[in-house]
């Protein structure tokens, strides 16, 4: 992604965020691989975000490819968009949040139905789709808003995300990696990306992602988690 800033800040108190803006951020079109409106949280849904780095590439990981060029949600998976979280900029803009003056990161939106796709099978994609021990970057891509981070939106979610935290962390440890730096909490606010971002790699399948993994299996069950 552009390079606006590049360089790894700390994140900012919220004292020294941009105010944003109180509109939210406008998406007159519907997901483009499901035609689903982005804003729709189906009964029986749950929500869980996640921070892999760009947020193009993320997204792209919760897709399965059904033939060249051609992509579905994994199963059990409503819908995915991208935005922004972790921060206290109200409806920052793309250029505000590379700027490392919102304390957002980019997050990917899960909506899944946990009767067909488990949060634990979740948190398997998300910690061998990245490489969790980077702190403020993710590959080449370096600032506050490529951090690493799992925001719960229930009890069991979050439990379920520290206890594969501590299940990864020993098998990176075993490989010889860097501990975790992956930032876990209850998610807070979360804001839309610009149109263009959404299902990017999909829009444009020769897109930018400097996703990489650690190249370690991530141990089924977590833990029990």
């Amino acid at each position: 992604m552009w390079p606006f800033s590049s360089r790894p800040l700390p994140v900012p108190a919220a004292t020294d965020c941009l105010p944003g803006r109180a509109i939210e951020m406008p998406l007159p079109e519907p997901h483009m691989l499901t035609g689903r409106p982005l804003r729709e949280i189906p009964a029986g849904h749950e929500q869980l975000f996640v921070a892999m780095g760009c947020f193009w590439g993320a997204e792209r990981r919760f897709w399965q490819q059904v033939s060249a060029g051609e992509w579905a949600l994994r199963p059990g998976i409503w819908s995915t968009s991208v935005g922004y979280a972790g921060g206290h900029t109200p409806n920052a803009s793309y250029r505000e949040v590379c700027s490392g003056q919102t304390g957002h990161t980019e997050v990917v939106q899960l909506v899944y139905d946990p009767t067909q796709i488990t949060t634990v099978e979740l948190l398997r994609i998300f910690w061998e789709g990245h490489d969790p021990t980077q702190g403020m970057r993710q590959g080449n891509d370096v600032g506050t808003q490529y951090r690493s981070a799992i925001y719960a939106t229930t009890g069991a979610q979050l439990q379920a995300a520290q206890q594969s935290r501590v299940v990864y962390d020993a098998a990176l440890k075993q490989a010889g990696r860097n501990p975790i730096t992956t930032e876990i909490a209850m998610a807070g606010p979360y804001y839309f990306a610009e149109q263009y971002h959404q299902q990017y790699l999909a829009r444009n399948p020769d897109g930018y992602c400097g996703l990489g993994g650690t190249g370690v299996s991530c141990p089924v069950g977590l833990g029990g988690a």
